[in-house]
């Protein structure tokens, strides 16, 4: 799949290789509040826990895989937008419902690049794949993210448990369907 850039930003799908700056992005307690309670990742848990698990669901025909969002103009690295089935981690992955989420720099926050790039990223699934809906998944009180998911097009879903191997979460449910 190939994301086309966008009006300020440019996509590219990370690898292995990508280790340092998945790590420089998890070091701000505020961009991780939401997703470990603000505890930074170490540089042994992007090698040993991250990379590994990102390994394991890319895959660049379908989209999957973390996106690195840059300034299209600066290049300047802003965060990365994820693209996976649902229940990726589970018994019953959901290959036809893509999960999107996203982490971003604090610096790039309320700029509107979040939404800009996951609005991109969900047209080339769209038009790119054949998928049934695009989902994403956020703690109640992050509002940020789960405005984001608003603004691209979802809708409330449910509020469920999210099961996942590093950790379950109370989690709200938002899609759309992409048909």
């Amino acid at each position: 799949m190939k994301v086309m850039n966008s009006e300020r930003l440019s996509y590219r799908l990370m690898d292995q290789n990508d280790g340092e700056i998945l790590w420089q992005l998890d070091q701000d307690p505020e961009v991780m509040k939401y997703i470990s309670g603000g505890k930074i990742n170490t540089m042994d848990d992007i090698n040993t826990i991250f990379l590994p698990r990102m390994a394991k669901y890319t895959n660049p025909e379908q989209g999957w895989g973390l996106w690195q969002v840059c300034d299209k103009i600066s290049q300047e690295y802003l965060g990365w937008v994820l693209v996976r089935p649902m229940d990726f981690f589970s018994d019953e992955p959901k290959y036809k419902d893509i999960e999107l989420g996203w982490r971003f720099f604090k610096k790039a926050w309320g700029k509107g690049y979040a939404t800009e790039a996951a609005q991109a990223i969900k047209d080339a699934l769209v038009e790119q794949t054949d998928i049934d809906y695009v989902s994403a998944i956020a703690l109640e009180e992050n509002v940020g993210s789960i405005n984001i998911m608003k603004k691209i097009g979802m809708t409330f879903l449910k509020k469920e448990l999210h099961q996942d191997p590093l950790g379950d979460l109370d989690a709200v449910y938002y899609q759309m369907p992409t048909k």
